[in-house]
Protein backbone atom coordinates (compact mmCIF):
# COMPACT_ATOMS: atom_id res chain seq x y z
CA UNK A 1 0.00 0.00 0.00
CA UNK A 2 1.40 3.06 -0.77
CA UNK A 3 2.18 5.72 2.37
CA UNK A 4 -0.07 8.75 1.53
CA UNK A 5 -0.67 10.32 4.22
CA UNK A 6 -3.04 12.58 2.95
CA UNK A 7 -5.17 9.78 3.13
CA UNK A 8 -4.22 7.75 5.69
CA UNK A 9 -4.63 10.92 7.93
CA UNK A 10 -8.31 9.60 7.99
CA UNK A 11 -7.44 5.96 9.18
CA UNK A 12 -7.18 6.95 13.17
CA UNK A 13 -8.91 3.95 14.21
CA UNK A 14 -7.19 0.50 14.53
CA UNK A 15 -9.84 -1.68 14.67
CA UNK A 16 -8.02 -4.68 16.97
CA UNK A 17 -9.89 -3.44 19.60
CA UNK A 18 -13.25 -2.92 18.29
CA UNK A 19 -12.69 -6.57 16.65
CA UNK A 20 -12.11 -8.41 20.13
CA UNK A 21 -8.43 -9.17 19.34
CA UNK A 22 -6.43 -9.68 22.37
CA UNK A 23 -2.85 -7.78 21.19
CA UNK A 24 -0.28 -8.99 23.49
CA UNK A 25 1.64 -6.68 25.58
CA UNK A 26 4.89 -4.57 23.11
CA UNK A 27 8.15 -5.07 24.46
CA UNK A 28 11.53 -3.74 23.69
CA UNK A 29 14.52 -5.12 22.71
CA UNK A 30 16.82 -6.82 25.27
CA UNK A 31 13.40 -7.88 27.31
CA UNK A 32 12.57 -11.52 26.77
CA UNK A 33 10.15 -12.81 24.02
CA UNK A 34 7.13 -14.03 26.22
CA UNK A 35 6.55 -17.91 25.32
CA UNK A 36 4.75 -19.11 22.15
CA UNK A 37 0.66 -19.97 21.93
CA UNK A 38 0.88 -23.87 22.43
CA UNK A 39 0.56 -25.67 19.06
CA UNK A 40 -2.52 -27.49 18.64
CA UNK A 41 -2.07 -31.15 18.20
CA UNK A 42 -2.58 -32.42 15.05
CA UNK A 43 -1.92 -28.80 12.96
CA UNK A 44 0.39 -26.92 11.33
CA UNK A 45 1.98 -23.34 12.05
CA UNK A 46 2.52 -20.74 9.58
CA UNK A 47 3.29 -17.33 9.96
CA UNK A 48 2.30 -14.21 7.63
CA UNK A 49 4.51 -11.74 7.42
CA UNK A 50 3.13 -8.85 5.18
CA UNK A 51 3.97 -5.18 4.46
CA UNK A 52 7.75 -5.78 5.27
CA UNK A 53 8.51 -3.19 3.27
CA UNK A 54 12.60 -3.79 3.22
CA UNK A 55 14.72 -0.77 2.36
CA UNK A 56 18.30 -0.05 2.80
CA UNK A 57 16.94 2.96 5.19
CA UNK A 58 15.48 3.47 8.79
CA UNK A 59 17.51 -0.11 9.26
CA UNK A 60 14.93 -1.97 8.11
CA UNK A 61 16.79 -4.76 7.23
CA UNK A 62 17.63 -5.47 11.20
CA UNK A 63 14.07 -5.72 11.64
CA UNK A 64 13.16 -8.20 8.55
CA UNK A 65 15.60 -9.99 10.22
CA UNK A 66 13.78 -9.53 13.80
CA UNK A 67 10.07 -10.92 12.46
CA UNK A 68 11.86 -13.75 10.71
CA UNK A 69 13.40 -15.09 13.53
CA UNK A 70 10.70 -14.59 16.04
CA UNK A 71 8.50 -16.24 13.58
CA UNK A 72 10.95 -19.37 13.29
CA UNK A 73 11.41 -19.31 16.77
CA UNK A 74 7.77 -19.32 17.57
CA UNK A 75 8.01 -22.87 15.81
CA UNK A 76 6.43 -21.71 12.21
CA UNK A 77 7.55 -24.26 9.60
CA UNK A 78 6.14 -21.77 6.72
CA UNK A 79 6.94 -18.38 6.42
CA UNK A 80 4.03 -16.83 3.92
CA UNK A 81 5.33 -13.39 2.97
CA UNK A 82 1.94 -11.33 2.42
CA UNK A 83 3.15 -8.96 0.00
CA UNK A 84 5.28 -5.44 -0.39
CA UNK A 85 7.98 -7.17 0.10
CA UNK A 86 10.19 -4.00 -0.67
CA UNK A 87 9.89 -0.24 -0.46
CA UNK A 88 9.58 0.08 -3.40
CA UNK A 89 9.63 -0.45 -7.08
CA UNK A 90 6.05 0.37 -8.58
CA UNK A 91 7.34 3.81 -8.44
CA UNK A 92 11.82 3.49 -8.64
CA UNK A 93 13.70 3.51 -11.53
CA UNK A 94 15.96 0.90 -12.41
CA UNK A 95 18.97 1.26 -9.68
CA UNK A 96 16.85 1.88 -6.91
CA UNK A 97 15.01 -2.17 -7.86
CA UNK A 98 18.23 -3.35 -8.25
CA UNK A 99 19.27 -2.71 -4.99
CA UNK A 100 15.90 -3.77 -3.61
CA UNK A 101 15.71 -6.91 -5.41
CA UNK A 102 19.03 -7.44 -3.63
CA UNK A 103 18.51 -6.50 -0.39
CA UNK A 104 15.50 -8.85 -0.34
CA UNK A 105 17.49 -12.10 -1.37
CA UNK A 106 20.46 -11.57 0.44
CA UNK A 107 17.86 -11.12 3.87
CA UNK A 108 15.48 -14.07 3.36
CA UNK A 109 18.16 -16.27 2.28
CA UNK A 110 20.68 -15.60 5.58
CA UNK A 111 17.97 -15.09 7.97
CA UNK A 112 14.55 -17.46 7.10
CA UNK A 113 15.63 -21.23 7.34
CA UNK A 114 11.93 -22.18 6.59
CA UNK A 115 10.21 -22.65 3.39
CA UNK A 116 8.66 -19.33 2.21
CA UNK A 117 5.84 -18.47 -0.08
CA UNK A 118 4.73 -15.17 -1.51
CA UNK A 119 2.18 -13.24 -2.72
CA UNK A 120 2.64 -9.91 -4.56
CA UNK A 121 1.93 -6.65 -3.68
CA UNK A 122 1.61 -3.48 -5.36
CA UNK A 123 5.06 -2.37 -4.30
CA UNK A 124 6.77 -5.19 -6.13
CA UNK A 125 5.81 -4.10 -9.26
CA UNK A 126 8.20 -2.68 -11.56
CA UNK A 127 7.66 0.70 -13.22
CA UNK A 128 3.88 0.86 -13.24
CA UNK A 129 3.82 4.42 -12.25
CA UNK A 130 5.70 5.36 -15.37
CA UNK A 131 5.86 9.30 -14.33
CA UNK A 132 7.57 8.53 -11.36
CA UNK A 133 9.67 5.54 -12.50
CA UNK A 134 11.24 6.56 -15.88
CA UNK A 135 10.69 3.20 -16.78
CA UNK A 136 8.82 1.47 -20.07
CA UNK A 137 7.02 -1.57 -20.85
CA UNK A 138 9.93 -2.72 -23.31
CA UNK A 139 11.70 -3.70 -20.13
CA UNK A 140 12.29 -7.12 -20.00
CA UNK A 141 11.23 -7.23 -16.51
CA UNK A 142 8.42 -4.61 -16.47
CA UNK A 143 5.98 -4.97 -14.40
CA UNK A 144 5.42 -8.48 -12.60
CA UNK A 145 7.57 -10.24 -14.50
CA UNK A 146 10.08 -8.36 -11.63
CA UNK A 147 7.67 -9.10 -8.80
CA UNK A 148 7.74 -12.82 -10.38
CA UNK A 149 11.74 -12.76 -10.42
CA UNK A 150 11.47 -11.06 -7.01
CA UNK A 151 9.83 -13.84 -5.05
CA UNK A 152 10.60 -16.81 -7.72
CA UNK A 153 7.31 -17.32 -8.61
CA UNK A 154 6.37 -19.01 -11.90
CA UNK A 155 2.83 -17.05 -12.15
CA UNK A 156 1.49 -14.29 -9.63
CA UNK A 157 -1.18 -16.50 -8.22
CA UNK A 158 -0.84 -20.38 -6.76
CA UNK A 159 -1.59 -22.87 -4.69
CA UNK A 160 -0.43 -25.35 -2.50
CA UNK A 161 -1.27 -27.68 0.36
CA UNK A 162 -0.10 -27.18 3.88
CA UNK A 163 -1.01 -30.27 6.12
CA UNK A 164 -4.38 -30.87 5.57
CA UNK A 165 -5.57 -27.36 4.16
CA UNK A 166 -5.30 -26.09 0.53
CA UNK A 167 -3.52 -22.71 0.36
CA UNK A 168 -4.42 -20.49 -2.66
CA UNK A 169 -2.20 -17.32 -3.22
CA UNK A 170 -4.10 -14.58 -5.25
CA UNK A 171 -2.84 -11.29 -7.12
CA UNK A 172 -4.95 -8.34 -5.83
CA UNK A 173 -2.86 -6.15 -7.79
CA UNK A 174 -4.31 -4.67 -11.35
CA UNK A 175 -3.04 -1.76 -13.58
CA UNK A 176 -5.04 1.25 -13.62
CA UNK A 177 -3.14 4.06 -15.70
CA UNK A 178 0.36 4.89 -13.44
CA UNK A 179 -1.69 3.45 -10.57
CA UNK A 180 -3.93 0.47 -9.63
CA UNK A 181 -7.13 -0.98 -8.73
CA UNK A 182 -7.96 -4.68 -6.68
CA UNK A 183 -9.62 -7.78 -8.12
CA UNK A 184 -8.85 -10.74 -9.93
CA UNK A 185 -8.33 -10.41 -13.35
CA UNK A 186 -10.26 -12.91 -16.34
CA UNK A 187 -8.06 -15.14 -16.43
CA UNK A 188 -6.63 -15.65 -12.43
CA UNK A 189 -10.91 -15.58 -11.85
CA UNK A 190 -10.94 -18.20 -14.36
CA UNK A 191 -8.32 -20.32 -12.27
CA UNK A 192 -9.46 -19.53 -9.29
CA UNK A 193 -12.97 -20.72 -9.89
CA UNK A 194 -11.48 -24.34 -10.99
CA UNK A 195 -8.77 -24.54 -8.50
CA UNK A 196 -12.02 -24.10 -5.53
CA UNK A 197 -14.22 -26.70 -7.99
CA UNK A 198 -11.32 -29.27 -8.02
CA UNK A 199 -10.84 -29.13 -3.99
CA UNK A 200 -13.45 -31.21 -1.78
CA UNK A 201 -15.80 -29.12 -0.34
CA UNK A 202 -14.37 -31.27 2.70
CA UNK A 203 -10.87 -29.98 1.96
CA UNK A 204 -10.79 -26.60 4.34
CA UNK A 205 -9.04 -23.65 2.57
CA UNK A 206 -7.19 -21.06 3.13
CA UNK A 207 -7.03 -17.70 0.57
CA UNK A 208 -4.12 -15.00 0.72
CA UNK A 209 -4.20 -11.92 -1.05
CA UNK A 210 -2.57 -8.73 -0.19
CA UNK A 211 -5.43 -6.49 -0.66
CA UNK A 212 -8.02 -7.38 1.53
CA UNK A 213 -11.27 -9.03 0.14
CA UNK A 214 -13.24 -7.86 2.54
CA UNK A 215 -11.85 -5.42 5.63
CA UNK A 216 -13.70 -3.62 8.58
CA UNK A 217 -10.84 -0.77 8.41
CA UNK A 218 -12.22 0.39 5.36
CA UNK A 219 -15.62 1.29 6.41
CA UNK A 220 -13.50 3.98 9.08
CA UNK A 221 -11.43 5.56 6.65
CA UNK A 222 -13.68 8.12 5.47
CA UNK A 223 -14.33 10.45 8.05
CA UNK A 224 -16.54 13.26 7.15
CA UNK A 225 -18.21 16.56 8.48
CA UNK A 226 -22.16 16.14 9.17
CA UNK A 227 -23.41 18.00 6.16
CA UNK A 228 -21.92 14.65 4.25
CA UNK A 229 -23.79 12.01 6.36
CA UNK A 230 -25.52 11.43 3.59
CA UNK A 231 -23.32 10.77 0.97
CA UNK A 232 -22.28 6.99 1.03
CA UNK A 233 -19.46 5.57 2.31
CA UNK A 234 -16.93 5.22 -0.23
CA UNK A 235 -14.07 2.43 0.02
CA UNK A 236 -11.15 3.21 -2.86
CA UNK A 237 -10.82 0.55 -5.43
CA UNK A 238 -6.79 0.45 -4.53
CA UNK A 239 -7.25 -0.93 -0.77
CA UNK A 240 -10.23 -3.53 -1.23
CA UNK A 241 -10.96 -6.54 -3.89
CA UNK A 242 -13.78 -4.44 -5.66
CA UNK A 243 -15.13 -7.85 -6.54
CA UNK A 244 -15.05 -9.04 -2.93
CA UNK A 245 -18.89 -9.66 -3.15
CA UNK A 246 -18.54 -11.92 -5.63
CA UNK A 247 -15.18 -13.94 -4.51
CA UNK A 248 -17.54 -14.04 -0.99
CA UNK A 249 -20.11 -15.55 -2.62
CA UNK A 250 -17.63 -17.83 -4.93
CA UNK A 251 -16.83 -19.01 -1.01
CA UNK A 252 -19.89 -19.13 0.41
CA UNK A 253 -20.76 -21.68 -2.41
CA UNK A 254 -17.95 -23.97 -2.01
CA UNK A 255 -18.25 -24.66 1.67
CA UNK A 256 -14.83 -25.44 2.36
CA UNK A 257 -12.81 -21.78 2.55
CA UNK A 258 -12.49 -20.85 6.44
CA UNK A 259 -9.91 -18.28 5.80
CA UNK A 260 -8.86 -15.31 4.03
CA UNK A 261 -5.80 -13.43 4.94
CA UNK A 262 -4.68 -10.03 3.65
CA UNK A 263 -2.22 -7.27 4.50
CA UNK A 264 -2.15 -3.83 2.51
CA UNK A 265 -3.56 -1.25 5.59
CA UNK A 266 -1.41 -1.95 8.28
CA UNK A 267 -3.74 -1.96 10.72
CA UNK A 268 -5.82 -5.31 11.88
CA UNK A 269 -9.36 -6.35 11.92
CA UNK A 270 -11.05 -9.47 11.96
CA UNK A 271 -14.81 -10.63 10.48
CA UNK A 272 -16.90 -13.27 10.39
CA UNK A 273 -19.60 -14.00 7.70
CA UNK A 274 -21.37 -17.13 6.72
CA UNK A 275 -18.62 -18.87 8.42
CA UNK A 276 -15.73 -17.50 6.81
CA UNK A 277 -13.51 -15.66 8.50
CA UNK A 278 -11.46 -12.24 7.12
CA UNK A 279 -8.53 -11.54 8.78
CA UNK A 280 -6.25 -7.92 8.11
CA UNK A 281 -2.86 -8.35 9.32
CA UNK A 282 -0.69 -5.34 10.34
CA UNK A 283 2.37 -4.70 8.70
CA UNK A 284 5.68 -6.15 9.89
CA UNK A 285 6.50 -2.52 9.07
CA UNK A 286 4.28 -0.37 11.18
CA UNK A 287 4.51 2.84 9.55
CA UNK A 288 6.95 1.70 7.03
CA UNK A 289 9.66 1.86 9.70
CA UNK A 290 8.64 5.12 11.43
CA UNK A 291 7.06 3.50 14.19
CA UNK A 292 3.76 1.99 14.69
CA UNK A 293 1.26 2.58 12.54
CA UNK A 294 -2.10 4.31 14.05
CA UNK A 295 -1.07 2.60 17.27
CA UNK A 296 -0.59 -0.97 15.34
CA UNK A 297 2.67 -1.99 16.48
CA UNK A 298 5.05 -3.65 13.83
CA UNK A 299 3.94 -7.45 13.45
CA UNK A 300 2.87 -10.97 12.17
CA UNK A 301 0.30 -13.37 12.08
CA UNK A 302 0.63 -16.30 13.70
CA UNK A 303 -1.71 -19.34 12.11
CA UNK A 304 -1.89 -22.83 13.29
CA UNK A 305 -4.18 -25.03 10.95
CA UNK A 306 -5.93 -27.69 12.33
CA UNK A 307 -7.20 -30.93 10.51
CA UNK A 308 -10.44 -30.85 11.44
CA UNK A 309 -10.94 -27.27 9.39
CA UNK A 310 -10.54 -24.71 12.45
CA UNK A 311 -7.79 -22.45 13.04
CA UNK A 312 -6.07 -20.20 15.51
CA UNK A 313 -4.69 -16.59 14.95
CA UNK A 314 -2.46 -14.17 16.80
CA UNK A 315 -1.16 -11.51 16.37
CA UNK A 316 3.24 -11.14 17.40
CA UNK A 317 4.96 -8.03 18.00
CA UNK A 318 8.20 -8.34 18.16
CA UNK A 319 9.58 -5.40 20.28
CA UNK A 320 10.67 -3.33 17.42
CA UNK A 321 12.07 -0.04 18.16
CA UNK A 322 12.41 2.62 15.42
CA UNK A 323 15.67 4.64 14.27
CA UNK A 324 16.17 8.20 13.54
CA UNK A 325 15.53 8.60 10.06
CA UNK A 326 19.07 8.32 8.01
Amino acid sequence: MPERSGRRSFLGHSLAAGAGLALPARWTLGQSIPPAPVQPPDSVRFAHLTDIHVQPELNAQAGMARALAQAQSRGATLVLNGGDAVMDVFAAGRPRAEVLKKLWRTTCADECSVPMRHVVGNHDILGWNRSKSGLAESEADWGKKFSAELLGLERTYHAFDLGAWRIICLDSTQPHGDSYVAYCDDAQADWLQRTLAQTPASMPVCVVSHIPILTLTMLTWDERKRADYEKPTEIPAAEMHTDGSNLHALFRKHGGVKLCLSGHIHLLDRCELDGITYICDGAVSGSWWKGPHRGMPEGFGLIDLKADGSFAHQYETYGWQATAAD
